[in-house]
């Protein structure tokens, strides 16, 4: 605790730019794992082969891997991530969260679709609605009411991913607190982490009590 009070600024910087990271991805994995749960149940088969590919890859992939690809193969192949408040790892460590966090939302979001009765569905084809059409104002508005909980579980998740972003690189979250503060061998390792640790707590337990409110709110609409 000792080093979260001295350095309490440096905390708080960490706490910001961690805050910012995730925001950033979770935004981004939930828009791309909802798209990609549309691939998923699409008559289309080559729409259903992406959303399928997409999440055998990065659901079975190593976080780590994804992170070294976004911020080192893919500029090998000329795809360039601009600077973020100069730094230059930044918008790679969002881009491989959210692709990594998106195969997970893709298959909470599914299992919501798959969870609406499957009448509904016949019913909006048979007043001559097209698959868009069912899906985003009958299907979807349903489905994701019953996936709270599952895609809850998935940010929170994602916000604990978050610290190995911080390795790639990505200046001013916790990671760079840690590992600024143990080189300068003023504080112990184990002083150090905790502050880390209550940080991420700081986000993590509200962002829980926020998501069992929606939760709890969605239900009585019901």
């Amino acid at each position: 605790m000792d080093a979260l009070i001295a350095e309490f600024p440096l905390f708080a910087a960490g706490f910001v730019g961690t805050l910012r990271l995730c925001l950033f991805a979770a935004v981004g994995s939930l828009v791309l794992g909802t798209i990609l749960a549309a691939f998923r149940v699409s008559p289309l088969p080559p729409l259903r082969f992406v959303g399928l590919a997409w999440v055998t890859v990065f659901r079975n992939s190593p976080l780590v891997v994804v992170l070294f690809l976004c911020a080192f193969a893919l500029p090998l192949v000329g795809v360039r991530f601009p600077t973020f408040a100069g730094n230059a790892f930044f918008w790679p460590g969002v881009a491989g969260l959210t692709a990594y966090t998106a195969a997970f939302v893709c298959e909470a979001v599914r299992a919501g679709i798959n969870s609406v009765p499957p009448g509904q569905a016949e019913a909006a084809r048979a007043v001559g609605l097209t698959f868009q059409q069912t899906l985003g104002t009958i299907v979807l508005p349903q489905a994701l009411r019953s996936v709270v909980p599952p895609l809850g579980s998935v940010i929170i998740a994602m916000i604990k991913n978050s610290a190995i972003v911080g390795a790639f690189g990505v200046a001013g979250d916790l990671f760079s607190v840690d590992s600024a503060l143990q080189a300068t061998s003023r504080y112990s390792a184990l002083s150090i982490l905790t502050g880390v640790a209550i940080c991420y707590l700081v986000i993590t337990i509200p962002a829980g009590i926020a998501l069992g409110m929606l939760e709890r709110k969605i239900e009585v609409k019901r």
